[in-house]
Parts: C-alpha cells; structure tokens; sequence
C-alpha cells in the first residue's frame, strides 16, 4: 500500500554525499603526500579516519561540526595529526590542516552526484499523491545549494534544513514539524534514509515505518540496535509493488 506522505533524507539517501570516508581521505593524503613525508599516505589517512570516527561520534561534536564542516574538519585533521607525532612522525602543522580540509570539503563536492533513479521515484510518488518532505541536517547554505544543484526544489512539498529551522535529526520535533507541515501521521509515513539513528531508531519511536538505504551494501552493523522496517540498495527499489 502506498502511504500517506513519505520523509526523504538527502545526503547519502538522494544523493551519493559522504560515504566511505577512509577512501576519501585516503585521496586527499595522496594529494598532500610533499606535507605529509615522510609519513606514508596510507598511514596518515588511517590516523586521520581514526580521528574522525572519534570526533563523529560525540553526538554534540556531531551536532555543532556538522553546521561547521570546514573547521571540524580541520580539527579532525589536527587531531590525526597529534596522533601521528605520537607515534614518531613530525606533525606537518596547522596551516597544512586548513589547507586539507579545505580540499577535503572541496572533493566531496566534486564526488556529488544524483542516485540512479532518484527523480524518478519522486516524481513517481508525487505523481500517485504522496506528500514529500526532504529533511536534512546541516548548516543553511551548503544544504540549500545542494537541493538546487540537484533539482529537488520543486519536487518537494516541504523542504526541512537543519541549518534553517534551528533543529534537525535526531530530534522529535524535527519529524514532528514535517509530520505536521505534510499533514499526515506518523502512522501513514515512511522514512527513507542512510543513518540508522537519524532514519531508524529515532523516527520508529514515533510510529514511523523507517526504510533504511545502505548505501555500501554491508548491512546493519553487529552490535546495532537499530532493526529497519525494510531495507534498499537502490531507490528504484521503493516502487516494487507499486508501479
């Protein structure tokens, strides 16, 4: 049966944003490897990664470097790089971490890109009269410019930025506003999204189907809490049944 209105998270979900960081960074030291001799790439990348997964999972360093991305990212870098020193190899310094997070920041921008399908499986909903909302987290600009570089502005009925209204996943009140701005129930919605607290286990207590898209294709973690309603590899896969 199709619901009432479906939530879309963006990054990760719509579109391919932030997955696999260890490659990316991995990219970027290769980049950076003048800075960084004579540390190997690899292991700088590796200390750095570390150094994220740690920084991430502070939910309120979460919350306030997401809106920050630059200099989180820089302190990230810097902290990677206290790692380093204190296995023996010469910190490259802070100009240099500016400098990688700023092309960091600039490559993922270049990696962006659109989902197979995801226009059309919008499009599709909307067309059969499901309401939309796209909720995602973030600050003002960068996410609003992401929802026009990829043409999703008029596909939505509602549009949720974190950096916009003040409150953003995995807060109650910011399902509850889309909920109401959509006009529907929990009850009648889906979630669709790639992180299993933002788009699982968080919106289920609120009586959300929660769809959750593993983007890598590794399934929920060992040791995970979350149990999603339903799991996809592909948008398309959210119109079996239906058309």
């Amino acid at each position: 049966m199709l619901p009432k209105a479906i939530l879309f998270d963006l990054d990760d979900t719509l579109i391919s944003a932030y997955s696999q960081p260890h490659r990316a960074w991995l990219e970027i030291a290769r980049e950076f490897i003048a800075d960084l001799h004579p540390c190997p790439p690899a292991e700088a990348a590796a200390a750095i990664n570390h150094a994220a997964d740690i920084f991430w999972a502070d939910a309120e360093r979460h919350r306030v470097g997401r809106l920050q991305l630059l200099d989180a990212r820089a302190l990230i870098i810097a902290d990677g790089f206290a790692a380093l020193a204190k296995a023996g190899h010469t910190s490259p310094g802070e100009p240099v971490a500016r400098r990688m997070a700023a092309r960091y920041n600039a490559y993922r921008e270049e990696q962006m890109h659109l989902f197979d399908g995801a226009h059309h499986v919008i499009d599709t909903f909307r067309a059969k009269g499901v309401r939309l909302a796209l909720i995602t987290n973030g600050a003002a600009e960068p996410q609003r410019a992401k929802v026009i570089r990829f043409d999703l502005t008029h596909r939505f009925h509602h549009i949720q930025i974190e950096g916009e209204h003040g409150f953003g996943k995995p807060e109650e009140r910011a399902y509850l506003h889309a909920l109401s701005a959509l006009g529907v129930e929990a009850s009648d919605t889906w979630i669709v999204g790639d992180n299993l607290e933002w788009e699982v286990i968080a919106p289920q207590r609120l009586g959300l189907h929660a769809i959750w898209h593993d983007v890598v294709g590794e399934g929920v973690p060992a040791g995970s809490l979350a149990r999603p309603d339903r799991v996809i590899r592909s948008l398309p896969e959210l119109l079996v049944g239906i058309v």
